[in-house]
């Protein structure tokens, strides 16, 4: 069951077209352009490093956040589009949850920090614990806290005391965790995931994806009304508020005159 997987959550482009047992190809870059400009080029050069052509495709997955609010209005919009012109489920995967897939550890609390802005992080806490299935012992991802938004210290001074091994990974944990790290303050029972595991990929998100669409947890008639995760407002549009509520006080002193 071949997926097409598109991840632009962050400033990283990744694409990759794979299903629940192999990936078939990947392309991940890091580059000046925008989304807009390098994420169809990408698609097309996947599929054809995969070898797969668009009938092909049994779904279309993406990364629906949280993360950057351009990058992924971008994706979901391409992964929208493609998957009602082939008329294939598309199904949204967590930023959260694709960065837990990217290190499957069992017993170590996964915890993906996710850059929100002015000191905060978007964050969550999973778990691999063991299931069976299919009469086999596999690792089932346990979600223990869900998607919020916190200051990193309160992030990490709440690691520390709840004990425990605990890795962090994500834009935040590359730059301020692994800064702490370097500076000896991060608390000891917090590591960082590795480099390749830092940033969320378009490989998880096929493979994340594959197990729901095997599980026939998706619904066709949700692709056009799929939205992102964003948890809060942007940067915009706390502005475009704060100017209008200015612009209604002074209309409201203008009359009083």
């Amino acid at each position: 069951m071949p997926i097409l997987a598109i991840d632009t959550s962050t400033m990283v482009s990744s694409v990759a077209v794979g299903d629940k047992k192999k990936l078939a190809a990947e392309l991940t870059v890091q580059t000046r352009l925008t989304h807009s400009e390098t994420l169809m080029p990408h698609i097309q050069q996947v599929m054809e490093m995969a070898g797969i052509r668009r009938e092909e495709l049994d779904a279309v997955a993406v990364n629906i956040g949280p993360g950057s609010f351009t990058g992924l209005r971008i994706g979901l919009g391409a992964a929208k589009a493609m998957a009602y012109a082939l008329d294939i489920p598309l199904i949204g995967v967590p930023a959260m949850v694709v960065l837990a897939w990217q290190t499957q550890a069992p017993g170590i609390r996964l915890v993906p920090l996710i850059d929100a802005q002015k000191g905060n992080v978007y964050t969550a806490s999973y778990i691999w614990e063991p299931a069976a299935e299919n009469g086999q012992t596999a690792l089932k991802l346990t979600c223990q806290e869900a998607i919020n938004v916190k200051a990193l210290q309160e992030v990490l001074d709440q690691l520390a005391a709840d004990g425990g091994l605990a890795m962090v990974s994500g834009d935040m944990a590359a730059k301020k965790a692994a800064m702490l790290a370097e500076q000896g303050r991060l608390p000891e029972n917090i590591i960082l995931a590795e480099a390749q595991a830092m940033m969320p990929r378009a490989a998880c998100v096929a493979i994340a994806a594959a197990h729901r669409l095997e599980a026939g947890d998706y619904e066709m008639s949700a692709v056009m009304d799929m939205e992102p995760i964003y948890i809060r407002r942007s940067e915009a549009e706390e502005l475009w508020e704060k100017r209008q509520a200015k612009l209604a006080a002074e209309a409201g002193e203008q009359a009083e005159l």
